[in-house]
């Protein structure tokens, strides 16, 4: 039977005889968009306190599945309450229409989605989620990020009903372990089937870590294939839009498969067993997305930061390079500050820093207008695309990301938080929500990138990432100084409040504790978003007009541009001379930044004389000399 029944017979028959190329440009046009993420996880052995961290950056716009609802925008985080349900009852389970690229999903979408049903259990789990489950009552905490697959098959009420939004969802609702978790998943994906894209869903405990990873390609179209890899003890992993786990072990126990993925596999023609161990990345897909480092840069540079001794290259041979393991051990270990400083990186200091070169503008900005061969696409092998910018981890495309925490040596009500932020993860606030909590506030799920709204906690956080691009090197300081100031006195007030909630659960039970817990959280992200509001007026004010005014005094500065973005953009060729025509014609001048004097009438040849770059007066460089620019220096020559 045919992956896609949609699909002409006769077409997919030849599947197997086609190239890994071919058959993925056929699949892209019948597979919706998708997110493309970064996530981690931090072992309780790799924290400073025992905690364990999971990571995740939502980077994406468009319509999804939020909750129970599919929604014009998905950058909204909402909480689901516990319930309780009687005998027979079934679970919607929702086609989401964010399961095929980071393009932008059609709002139109969420009118046309298609719903199937489960057998619903006798109760649920109370869990904040947002595109994906995120945190449950029990410290259960999620994580995702979107990769390459060979197979994208579509949404089947009958065949396939599974994307990693509700397996995380439903993950969330059902268990309390890591290891049950992807017990479940597996089991719901061998069962029902799984659409879109392949999925990584980084899971975490109080006490260990797992990671499951995802994809369509059955060969009769139904269910799907996935393995899963306990990470070790005192080591971070690391994902991000690409499979990160590789070769297949039967015999290893800490790790867990679909019983039909070897026969799938070889089936489809993707592994043969005389080859040795099946490696799940080479098997089910094709690589990174867009274009080469896409993924593997991202992975680098945290794995870089986080194990320096280890000294990782930048630079690998191919898509499939094993270069960087499934996790690391990191050289100290980490605190819950530096979870947070894991997604704010542009590459700084590195040679993908995307704050240096003339991309980046006069000031530093590490925002890029994405360019023509920057698609979320596939790579062909051998393909040269005309250009590409670098991917950051903190992308102008963030709608949330968050960093979840779970400390096994408290109650779960209140040894589990979920550290959330809005908009760009260099730019935003990380605020605390218990795992005990039972709501949040208005302006976290009301989102519309379409209307401009103070109600909304996303614009407060995207509006001061949006003004920072004119002048981002001055800016961001005053932003990481106010980021960083909310974010230790959150910290700062952690332990005591921590101890006052474990009071209360202890003298006045679970329902006081949960009060307490939901209005400290409440009343703390509502007085953040206010007070980032009033600090993007500061903003407003203080860099309007090319004008840095200091909001005490009134003084203004005018610092200018760089003398390098002055040079390469022709300031040494404005109106300087009176000769204006005269000085047009002088090739290769440099920007001196002095005032010099000549004789009135000689300022043009004084300038050819003294001011030209060295290749346009008696030589040339060939390596930096331009076609015109060299043409110009013979004519003087002649």
């Amino acid at each position: 039977m045919s992956l896609f029944p949609e699909c002409d017979n006769a077409f997919m028959a030849n599947v197997r005889k086609w190239t890994i190329a071919a058959l993925l440009v056929v699949l892209l046009v019948v597979c919706p968009p998708v997110l493309a993420c970064t996530t981690f996880i931090v072992t309780k052995g790799a924290s400073a306190d025992g905690s364990v961290y999971v990571g995740h950056t939502n980077d994406g716009f468009g319509a999804g599945l939020v909750g129970d609802k599919v929604v014009a925008e998905m950058s909204q985080l909402v909480y689901v309450p516990p319930k309780d349900y009687p005998p027979g009852a079934v679970r919607a389970v929702r086609y989401d229409p964010n399961s095929g690229s980071d393009e932008p999903a059609d709002a139109k979408t969420n009118a046309d989605a298609e719903v199937a049903y489960i057998p619903q259990v006798n109760h649920t789990y109370g869990y904040y989620t947002g595109a994906y489950g995120i945190m449950n009552e029990h410290q259960l905490m999620i994580g995702e990020c979107t990769d390459y697959t060979k197979v994208k098959p579509a949404f089947d009420a009958k065949k396939r009903i599974f994307y990693s939004s509700e397996l995380a969802n439903i993950a969330a609702e059902r268990t309390t372990t890591a290891r049950d978790a992807v017990a479940l998943i597996g089991s719901l994906v061998d069962r029902y089937g799984f659409y879109g894209t392949g999925e990584t869903l980084p899971i975490a405990d109080p006490n260990e870590a797992w990671v499951i990873e995802m994809a369509g390609g059955t060969p009769d179209g139904t269910g799907g294939l996935w393995v899963a890899q306990k990470v070790p003890d005192g080591e971070v992993f690391v994902a991000a839009n690409t499979f990160r786990i590789r070769d297949v072990d039967p015999d290893n126990p800490d790790m867990l498969y679909s019983k039909n993925l070897f026969s799938a596999a070889q089936a489809n023609g993707w592994y043969d067993p005389s080859q040795g161990k099946l490696d799940w990345l080479k098997t089910v897909s094709g690589g990174e997305y867009a274009h080469p480092y896409y993924s593997l840069a991202r992975v680098w540079s945290l794995y870089s930061r986080l194990a320096p001794s280890k000294n990782f290259s930048p630079f690998v041979n191919d898509t499939y390079s094993n270069a960087y393991p499934f996790s690391v051990t990191p050289d100290k270990k980490l605190t819950t500050q530096d979870a947070f400083a894991l997604f704010r990186d542009h590459y700084e200091g590195t040679v993908y820093d995307l704050t240096k070169g003339p991309a980046a503008g006069p000031f530093g900005n590490p925002y890029r207008w994405r360019g023509p061969f920057d698609k979320h696409d596939l790579i062909y092998p051998g393909e040269i695309k005309a250009g590409a910018w670098p991917r950051a981890v903190s992308e102008m495309f963030c709608g949330y990301s968050y960093i979840a925490q779970a400390r096994g040596w408290m109650p779960d009500p209140v040894g589990g938080v979920l550290w959330f932020g809005f908009a760009q993860p260099s730019e935003t606030v990380y605020m605390p929500f218990w795992a005990g909590g039972t709501s949040v506030p208005d302006s976290f799920h009301t989102t519309n990138r379409s209307v401009f709204s103070r109600d909304s906690a996303w614009w407060a956080f995207n509006f001061v990432t949006n003004w920072a691009t004119i002048h981002y090197q001055l800016m961001s300081r005053d932003i990481t100084a106010q980021q960083q100031g909310i974010e230790q006195r959150e910290l700062a007030a952690q332990p005591d409040f921590e101890k006052k909630a474990l009071e209360i659960l202890s003298t006045d039970g679970m329902a006081a504790c949960s009060r307490y817990l939901t209005d400290y959280s409440t009343s703390n992200s509502i007085r953040t978003v206010s007070a980032w509001w009033k600090f993007s007026d500061l903003l407003v004010a203080k860099y309007s007009n090319q004008l840095v005014t200091d909001p005490a005094t009134g003084a203004s500065e005018t610092p200018g541009y760089p003398d390098w973005w002055l040079e390469e953009t022709g300031y040494q060729y404005g109106p300087r001379v009176y000769d204006y025509e005269g000085l047009q014609k002088v090739p290769g001048l440099a920007y001196t930044n002095e005032t010099v004097t000549t004789t009135p009438g000689n300022e043009v040849n004084y300038i050819r004389k003294t001011q030209q770059k060295p290749f346009t007066g008696t030589s040339f460089d060939p390596i930096t000399t331009t076609l015109e620019s060299f043409r110009e220096w013979l004519s003087g020559r002649a």
